[in-house]
């Protein structure tokens, strides 16, 4: 009988020590199968990634992912606060790298996300057909009355999209000695709307927009020829005059992510697509109407070849 009650209370302990490791303190990305957090960007494509990059942790890995629909600042200074594990698609922001990679270490990169990224000023193709010459910089001061908006008054409009985006549209209009103004719509949405009716309406629209973007698909566009980019010609972001530089775009977590994260951030820094997957998960949000998610989920399931061998084994 004695013998029986050990084993009895042998068997409550194991039972109330297994209860406290599946119990006790909420699960984090330092666990074996914890949780990711990554933030949501104001522009679709990123969504679409961070999509991916989710179902991937949650249906493969088992994690669980929390997103938080943050500005692309606010999500910086959060690698501080252990508030934010993964940015999902950075474009440029050397001045961020510096400060919270170089000097807070509290940051890194964890590779390319093999996107290619563009950024320029746009117009609609019927009006590169109607005026040839409107796709060259010089040319704009002669075209600025059409560009003429009640947010303008003389001077033509250059719409940008949400002012924390990265511009360098204000320097460009001042140091190109353009007769324009910028004025910010305040989002992504904004801007492809704004295209759309400029398309359909045959309405004049010089716009600041990217790639990789699904909305080429839809709607031609042309890029306006800016001076070239040179390596350092974009330094100052005040005396800014040349053109965008390209992007590779690339994913940044925050150190504790890396260094804990175990098998999710192996999975992060693996992750490699093109601008046609990012577009083709956007498209299928958009013009079909599903969810991040359903999208994702359509993509993982036709495109398995492509992201086996970024799990880790």
């Amino acid at each position: 009988m004695a013998s029986r009650s050990r084993a009895l209370c042998g068997l409550l302990v194991v039972a109330l020590l297994l209860g406290g490791c599946s119990s006790g303190e909420p699960e984090t990305a330092a666990s074996a199968k914890g949780t990711v957090n990554i933030d949501i960007h104001g522009w679709i494509g990123y969504e679409a990634q961070a999509a991916v990059l989710a179902y991937l942790l949650e249906h493969e890995l088992g994690y669980k992912v929390n997103k938080r629909t943050a500005k692309e600042d606010q999500s910086w200074k959060d690698f501080e606060t252990g508030k934010v594990d993964v940015i999902v698609e950075s474009w440029g922001h050397n001045d961020l790298k510096k400060e919270y990679i170089e000097e807070k270490k509290v940051a890194l990169s964890a590779g390319l996300t093999g996107n290619k990224g563009v950024i320029g000023w746009y117009v609609p193709e019927w009006m590169a057909k109607k005026y040839p010459d409107i796709t060259d910089y010089r040319n704009l001061n002669k075209y600025a009355s059409l560009f003429r908006t009640e947010k303008t008054g003389n001077a033509g409009q250059v719409l940008d999209g949400d002012p924390t985006f990265v511009t360098n549209d204000e320097a460009l209009v001042k140091n190109l000695k353009l007769n324009y103004r910028v004025v910010y719509s305040g989002s992504e949405a904004a801007l492809i709307k704004a295209a759309q009716a400029a398309t359909k309406n045959r309405t004049p629209l010089l716009m600041y927009f990217y790639e990789p973007q699904w909305l080429f698909s839809k709607v031609k566009l042309v890029k306006v020829a800016l001076p070239p980019y040179a390596v350092g010609c974009d330094a100052d972001p005040a005396t800014v005059a040349c053109d965008y530089p390209p992007y590779l775009l690339d994913k940044i977590v925050s150190r504790r992510f890396a260094e804990r994260g175990g098998q999710a951030y192996e999975l992060v820094r693996n992750f490699t697509w093109t601008n046609d997957d990012q577009n083709a998960v956007a498209a299928d949000m958009v013009n079909e109407k599903l969810s991040a998610e359903d999208a994702a989920e359509r993509w993982v399931q036709e495109n398995k070849i492509v992201w086996k061998d970024w799990i880790p084994r």
